[in-house]
């Protein structure tokens, strides 16, 4: 298995998206050190309360480095694209998965457009993952950082975007990348904090439903069920909850109870012990694979629905409408419409993903 960061020539030239952080600042100094000619780019994509001292991070870093910088304004399209598919996922009660539709529909594509346009064949970025040449195709595969690794969120880039990509973050971890920056003298970046959840939320999504969406739109106040429709109490409107939600609910019961279902038209929410969230089968749309065979025909693939969370066994096939059916082994619980779930092989490549009906 033949991993791609290595075998570069001299003064190629790579376009790197560079955030401002740790990683992708450590990925341009690696980049150099391999020989590549490195234009970095920022795009703009969401700036909280109009801050932009991340645009002076990567600027500084860039001139330090030797190296050509340029930003991308890329806010609006970030809003009609990613915040606004955000809110309405949430409108209409399923689970968002923001981070996926970025990487897969927004951040690389962009990457490989400005590259084109400037003349370079390859794209870079931070990301903590490795990719791997198998049987004449390109797949993301874990990186060694496992606490770090990120294949969860590119399961839907194609050929064209995977064979241009160079990922020099993959076969180093977090540590050894702080230690690598504070070796070279750069110790802002060896010190800076890891951003935190969604980049335009990163802690709470129901302050920022209520701040960004049509008032008109949010339905208010409705009614917590039990599996029978019996009345169990109030909560503040069915967007602020998720399938699998235990913390933060707002209500007093002598036992532990979790999101199971959510009305959008009665603007209700079941609760139910965990027993009850659990399924044996999901259907996925949106669904990228990158060879068919190696999951259609497969005795068992591996796929998980969170980021982190424990890997499952299943069976995939392909239905008449274009869904692709998967069959756990055994049940999982809090399968959520609008999440995504990646399937890996056995030696941790990533073989595709969808998103969950």
């Amino acid at each position: 298995m033949k991993h791609y960061f290595c075998g570069m020539k001299s003064k190629e030239r790579v376009l790197l998206g560079m955030s401002g952080g740790t990683d992708s600042s450590v990925a341009a100094m690696r980049l150099q050190d391999a020989g590549y000619e490195v234009t970095g780019v920022t795009f703009r994509f969401y700036e909280k309360d109009g801050a932009t001292n991340y645009l002076d991070d990567a600027r500084s870093l860039a001139s330090r480095l030797g190296i050509e910088h340029v930003t991308y304004d890329a806010r609006e399209m970030f809003r009609s694209r990613i915040i606004r598919y955000f809110i309405d996922e949430y409108l209409a009660g399923h689970t968002p998965v923001p981070c996926t539709l970025c990487n897969n529909e927004l951040k690389w594509a962009l990457l490989a457009k400005i590259a084109d346009e400037k003349g370079i064949y390859w794209v870079s970025t931070g990301h903590y993952v490795r990719k791997v040449l198998q049987g004449g195709k390109y797949y993301m595969a874990p990186a060694v950082d496992k606490d770090k690794d990120q294949t969860f969120f590119l399961w839907g880039l194609k050929q064209d975007i995977m064979r241009r990509m160079l990922l020099p973050m993959g076969d180093i971890t977090k540590v050894e990348a702080r230690a690598f920056a504070k070796a070279r003298g750069f110790h802002e970046v060896a010190t800076k904090k890891d951003s935190i959840g969604v980049c335009f939320c990163p802690l709470d999504y129901r302050s920022f439903l209520q701040r960004e969406a049509d008032v008109r739109r949010l339905p208010g106040k409705g009614k917590f069920i039990d599996e029978n429709g019996r009345f169990l109490g109030w909560h503040e409107g069915y967007p602020f909850y998720t399938i699998g939600q235990r913390r933060g609910l707002g209500i007093q019961m002598n036992k532990a109870v979790f999101v199971k279902e959510i009305s959008v038209e009665k603007n209700e929410v079941v609760l139910a012990p965990l027993s009850s969230l659990y399924k044996q089968e999901m259907w996925l749309k949106a669904w990228n694979l990158v060879e068919d065979s190696r999951v259609f025909c497969a005795e068992e693939v591996i796929v998980k629905i969170r980021y982190r969370k424990q890997s499952n066994r299943c069976r995939v096939t392909l239905t008449a409408g274009g869904l692709l059916h998967v069959r756990l082994i055994e049940p999982l619980e809090s399968i959520a419409t609008g999440q995504a779930a990646a399937f890996y092989a056995k030696d941790g490549l990533l073989l595709g993903g969808g998103i969950i009906v």
